[in-house]
Parts: structure tokens; sequence; C-alpha cells
């Protein structure tokens, strides 16, 4: 007897899925060596600041929150751009390489050949927002790619998985690096030296991550890819953006999830509070950081499970359930620092490290599936939108996303130096081993998840408002499909 044929999903569902090669998405997953080098260096900006410019702490934070709200207003700039470039060469990988090289320009200038000669804040802010500039337009275009990698329902999650598993493994690695190897070397405190050297690091990471990015999507970046459903074919205006806002509910949706997510992990990625967590409260800023790291490996186990749950459930009811998670383990968390030693963690193989290992594997792994769930969900907004509208604009669905989320979490910063200066630290930055007083526990416990507490809260009050389901996205993709094979016969 012949083994049973195993229905594919387009058989299923009656629609013709587009599906990536695994080496794609494996290789567009390394946009995680380019976005997480410089997200890790970017978090010693307080640091750079303050001994290469003489920035005060209060300052630091303010000029933070500045740039991240100019940060906010490229993102529309980028999707006009996104919309007009076409060349031989592809648009994803010209805009990739050449938003790279700005953002490499721009760092190695901020951290290392400018830094300590002599110049204040105004070439700071400068260096700052051409850093800006370069970053923005790699991060848009490497948000647009999933969408145009796979719509299989089933394989969007995966490529999520990959993304989220360097997402989480790059920073956790470079911190390890940095902290650990790096920073002893250069006498355990932060100066100019580390953080030149920190910025080469991180800088020639990106570059191979870059290359590797451009050769995965080689076989997509084609200008048949990049059209939409409708008859016409014109040039992005101000009044589109407007309308994909006004008139795409999951984007809405999704946008108050997101942001208020982001709010919080901006706050607490701050160098600042992980000195208070690692260095301070728990006592030891290497052995903590190991741990940590040690703790997100067996988060990829989760990451495959939540992309196994959300082919069979869908992005948002993955989203939902994880983030109901998430929230129970981090006020599970609170209550463990609240009732121990926390320096008890940094002991090898005691009670409390084990505890806090095992919290730190269920907590990691729970958003890890939030984080890959994110990915598969954000490519199913721009398939809808492109179904409302029949206009295919993956940078004006990422951009007007973007926009709104860095306008709200440009606040981490402030919210951080803020949060150091009322206890304290407001000429000098925290250290590692500073006295660990109840301002600082509690400051730091409602930093790392008090604040994400708040904006999982969000995220369930806000998705009851969404209906981009499973069963929705199957019908989305039936009626793009229906369209183009319309638009061919005419």
């Amino acid at each position: 007897m012949s083994e049973k044929h195993r229905l594919t999903q387009s058989e299923i569902d009656g629609v013709q899925y587009r599906r990536a090669k695994l080496w794609q998405i494996i290789l567009y997953a390394c946009n995680g060596l380019v976005g997480m080098s410089v997200y890790s260096l970017i978090g010693l900006a307080s640091y750079s600041a303050s001994i290469g410019y003489g920035i005060s702490t209060i300052i630091v934070g303010y000029i933070l929150t500045g740039t991240r709200i100019f940060d906010a207003i490229t993102d529309p700039m980028v999707a006009f751009l996104y919309d007009r470039i076409n060349t031989k060469f592809g648009k994803l990988r010209i805009m990739l390489a050449g938003g790279f090289l700005i953002e490499a320009v721009a760092l190695l200038a901020m951290f290392d050949f400018v830094s300590s000669k002599g110049f204040g804040t105004i070439v700071f802010i400068l260096l700052y927002c051409l850093y800006v500039i370069g970053y923005t337009i790699t991060n848009m275009t490497a948000q647009t790619i999933p969408a145009l990698l796979s719509n299989d329902p089933k394989q969007r999650p995966v490529i999520g998985v990959w993304a989220t598993a360097f997402n989480y493994l790059v920073p956790i690695t470079l911190t390890i690096v940095l902290n650990v190897v790096l920073l002893p070397m250069f006498g355990g405190t932060y100066n100019q030296a580390f953080l030149s050297a920190a910025c080469r690091i991180c800088v020639l990471i990106g570059l191979i991550g870059i290359i590797l990015v451009c050769i995965g999507v080689s076989e997509i970046d084609r200008p048949e890819n990049f059209v939409g459903t409708g008859e016409k074919k014109e040039h992005l205006k101000i009044r589109d953006m407007i309308d994909v806002l006004r008139g795409n509910r999951p984007l809405q949706c999704y946008i108050i999830s997101a942001a208020s997510d982001k709010i919080a992990q901006q706050t607490a990625s701050q160098s600042i509070v992980v000195t208070l967590m690692f260095g301070i409260v728990i006592g030891n800023m290497g052995l903590s950081t190991i741990l940590n790291a040690i703790g997100m490996f067996p988060s990829i186990i989760f990451a495959i499970l939540g992309a196994k749950y959300a082919g069979k459930y869908g992005s948002q009811k993955t989203i939902v359930v994880w983030t109901w998670i998430s929230t129970v383990i981090a006020a599970v968390t609170i209550l463990f620092f609240a009732v121990i030693d926390p320096s008890g963690i940094a002991v090898m193989l005691s009670p409390m490290m084990i505890i806090y290992v095992i919290l730190t594997f269920a907590l990691n792994g729970a958003k890890m599936c939030i984080t890959t769930a994110n990915t598969s969900f954000m490519a199913d907004i721009i398939d809808y939108e492109l179904d409302r509208s029949g206009r295919y604009v993956p940078a004006v669905v990422t951009g007007v996303y973007s926009l709104i989320d860095k306008i709200v979490s440009a606040f981490g910063a402030t919210i951080a130096a803020g949060a150091v200066a009322l206890i304290g630290y407001t000429t000098t930055m925290p250290q590692p081993g500073d006295a660990c007083t109840s301002a600082v526990f509690w400051t730091a416990m409602a930093l790392n998840f008090g604040m994400p507490i708040l904006g999982w809260i969000c995220t369930l009050i806000a998705m009851r408002f969404c209906h981009l389901d499973k069963a929705e996205m199957v019908k989305v993709q039936k009626r793009i499909q229906a369209k183009k094979e319309s638009l061919e016969r005419n």
C-alpha cells in the first residue's frame, strides 16, 4: 500500500503560496548580526556621551530622547525612498548596503575617531543623527523582507524563529564578549579605550551580517515582486500613508501592542539599567551576564514551539497566549527577588541561582514566542493592506508603525536616566559595586519587570479589537491571488 499523500498548506487552504528556501531564511536572519551588534553598541551611548563628550547624565537622557524622535521622523521619508529606488542591482540590496555604510561611519566617529578629542554636545548630536539616518534605511528595508520571502502561514513563523534566534543570541553573545572579556582588559570600568574597541568589534560583525543578508535576498530582489493588485502604479504620496494608518485596523492594534512593549524593552536595555540590575542588585556583573546568557539558549526551543503554535492557530492568537504567560512569569520574578537576598544568585549552583535560571528560561522563552509571532504578524498586516487598498507598500506599513513606535519608545532613555537621577545618580553613572539601597532595588525591579508587565497589559487590550486571525488571513490570501490572476488576464 502506498503511503498516504500529505497535503501541503496550499492544498489545504486552496491558495498557491510562495515559499522561501531554507538558506534564504537563514541568510535573511543574519540581519540580526547587523541590527543587534549596533543595538549592543548604541546601548553604550550614554557612556560615550559622558566620557567622550563631557555631557551630564540628565542631558544625555534628553539628547537620546530627541534623537529617537528624529529617528521616528525619518521612517516615513525612507518609505518614499523605498518606493522610488529601482535599479539593475535591485531595491533591497542597494538600501541595505547604503544604510549600513552611513551608520558604520557615524558609529566609528561617535565612539572612536572623534570621541575624547575635545568635541562637545553639538558634535555628538550630529553624529548620532547621522547614525539614525543609516540605521533607519537599513532597518526599515529589512522589515519588509519577510513578507517577500513567503506568504505560507506555516512558514512565516519559521522565518520569525530564525530572526528571533539571531536577535536574541547576538546581543547576549556580545554582552559576554564586551562585559566579561573586553571590559576587564581595560580596567573593569567604562572608558574611552573600551568604547573604541567595542565599536570596532560591533561594526565588523555588522559588516559581515549585511553581506550575508544581501546574498540571501538576491533572488527576490526583483521589480516584479514589488507590484500591487491595482491597474495603475503611482508614486507614493503623503495621503497614502495617512490612509494606511486610518484604514488598517490590524496595524493600529499592532502599533499599540508593539510600541508599549518597545518602550519597556528600550528602558530595560539601557546600560545604566543593566548595571543597576546585574552590577548592583545581584552584585556580580560578569557572572550575572553569563547566567542570563545561559538562560537564553532553551528559549530557542520555545521559539520553535511558538512557530508551530502560530502555524496552527495564527500569529494573533500566539501573541495573546504568550503575552499572558509572560505577564505571569514576570510578576513571579518580582516576588522572587523581593523575598530573597539577590546576591545569592551570584553563588554558583546555589538554590537562588537555580531558581533564577529557571525563571529566566521561562520568561525569555515566552518573550521569544511573542517576538516570533510578531515577525509573521507584521507580514500578515502587509498582505492585509495589499488586499485592502490594492497597493503593495511594505515600507509604508512598517514606516507608519515605526514612526509611532519610535516616538513612544523614545522616552525609554529619558525614563532610565530620570529614574537613576531620582535615586541619586545626577552627575555620575551607576557603576558595578555601588551600594544596593532599597531605592536602587525597587528601581531595578520597576524598570526590568514592572514596565514590561504594563506593556503586555496594553497588548492584551489592543488585540481584543484586532480580527486578523488565521481564518481571516486565508481569505485575504485568496482575494489577493484572485486579483492578481484577474490583472494578468487583462
